[in-house]
């Protein structure tokens, strides 16, 4: 019997993907382990492995198409096994989602039915109602957006599907009624704002497609609350060229490079230590206190951002913090980056202070409660006492989901963390 080749489930929140490469060609002979095909997924490039050795044969995952999680891409035969041309499931197998129908009857697609049965158990984020719901509308519980916490299906998402006009079978849509033709394209009434030919027009990537949808669910469901605040930073700044002065030279570079951000991340990672009633995250059945602070980093991208995370910041060095970024922003720029290391975290960190920003508030991202917005640091005048001097100012703005994080917890957070900042020695002990 030949071996399946399935689209897998690469990312918590991922119901389809896109082939972006196939390194193997039809009738190619294969190894356990070779990379056959490298998936873009919203926000890396993953390279996916042969299930098997032998002989790879009726390639239907289409490269730059989307394909539901758990659908065929292409089978894989021993060496001398008998071809007695495509499995029968063939023609169902990696269709592109648009040309999927979507019905409310109990039957399934075969492409559906397959797709169903590979995720029941695993790991979509669905309430068991919304299963038991979509299962007896005859759903694929994968092409439900979640409105619910960290995206979780419940059983209003599946209704709301179920009561949308389902999308016609291909073969109608080749044909459309005039009254289908005549409905203005998504987008016609910006278009029509503008003389045609002023503009070009750029197709969304599915990283800008998933960071416009996230930020939408995130603005209009967590009810945010902001707090700002100035930090000298003085001997923070001294204490950084200190230490960058006292690296180590290994192979003719210094072990360590510091930057302002990695010491940011440091103080806020043991600013949520001291206030642990901050590093939670909410969900609807209660609140997740976090035994350690993983602090995601926002990182400018092509075409969008990412925040990598830096696992339990609070107790590892500033050497560490600093070659851990580098290595995760390179990689993150090169899409490489693996699901683990960009999913979860319990707040998180945007600098624009390298651009010169003096000021902004940052967007909560759930799972987590709090973000910290930094802006650069400027010379700026500052009473002490009766006098006026200048010192090193940074300001900074905390965003929190007033639901897990209210007003005074959140001044308290923002106070541990200028501590840090203000007196950056403490961070050594």
């Amino acid at each position: 019997m030949p071996i399946e080749v399935i689209l897998p489930k690469v990312d918590m929140d991922m119901a389809t993907g896109k082939i972006s490469k196939w390194f193997f060609k039809n009738d190619a002979t294969v190894r356990k382990g070779d990379v056959l095909f490298e998936i873009e997924t919203d926000k890396a490039a993953m390279e996916i492995d042969a299930p098997a050795s032998g002989v790879l044969r009726d390639i239907v995952g289409a490269e730059g198409v989307d394909i539901p999680v758990g659908a065929p891409v292409a089978w894989i035969y021993e060496e001398g096994e008998a071809y007695g041309g495509a499995p029968a499931s063939k023609e169902a197998a990696a269709k592109p989602i648009a040309a999927i129908e979507v019905t409310s009857e109990k039957t399934l697609a075969p492409v559906e039915k397959a797709v169903s049965a590979a995720d029941e158990g695993a790991g979509i984020r669905a309430t068991p109602l919304a299963r038991r719901v979509a299962r007896e509308a005859g759903i694929d519980i994968t092409t439900i957006a979640g409105s619910g916490p960290r995206g979780r299906i419940t059983r209003l998402d599946v209704e709301n599907h179920v009561v949308a006009p389902s999308a016609p079978p291909a073969s109608v849509a080749a044909t459309p009624s005039p009254q289908a033709a005549e409905r203005p394209a998504p987008g016609d009434h910006v278009r029509k704002l503008f003389a045609e030919g002023s503009y070009d027009e750029l197709s969304h990537s599915n990283m800008r497609r998933t960071i416009a949808k996230r930020l939408v669910e995130a603005k209009t469901t967590v009810p945010h609350f902001y707090l700002t605040l100035d930090c000298k930073i003085d001997a923070l700044l001294k204490l950084r060229a200190e230490l960058n002065g006292d690296a180590a030279i290994i192979d003719g570079k210094p072990e360590y490079k510091l930057s302002v951000n990695d010491m940011v991340i440091k103080a806020y990672a043991m600013a949520l230590r001291r206030v642990p009633s901050a590093n939670v995250s909410w969900t609807e059945d209660g609140l997740l206190q976090h035994r350690h602070a993983d602090i995601g980093v926002a990182v400018s991208v092509p075409g969008g951002l990412i925040t990598p995370i830096v696992r339990s910041a609070e107790i590892k060095t500033l050497s560490a913090i600093s070659n851990e970024m580098k290595d995760l922003g390179a990689r993150a720029k090169e899409g490489k980056l693996k699901s683990d290391e960009y999913q979860g975290g319990t707040g998180a960190v945007s600098n624009l202070g390298m651009f010169g920003i003096r000021e902004f508030a940052a967007i909560v991202n759930p799972p987590h409660a709090t973000i910290l917005a930094v802006g650069a640091g400027e010379r700026r005048p500052i009473a002490v006492r009766d006098d006026v001097c200048v010192a090193t100012i940074m300001t900074v703005t905390l965003s929190t989901d007033h639901r897990a994080v209210d007003g005074a917890l959140a001044a308290e957070l923002a106070g541990a963390f200028r501590s840090y900042i203000e007196r950056p020695m403490s961070m050594m002990v």
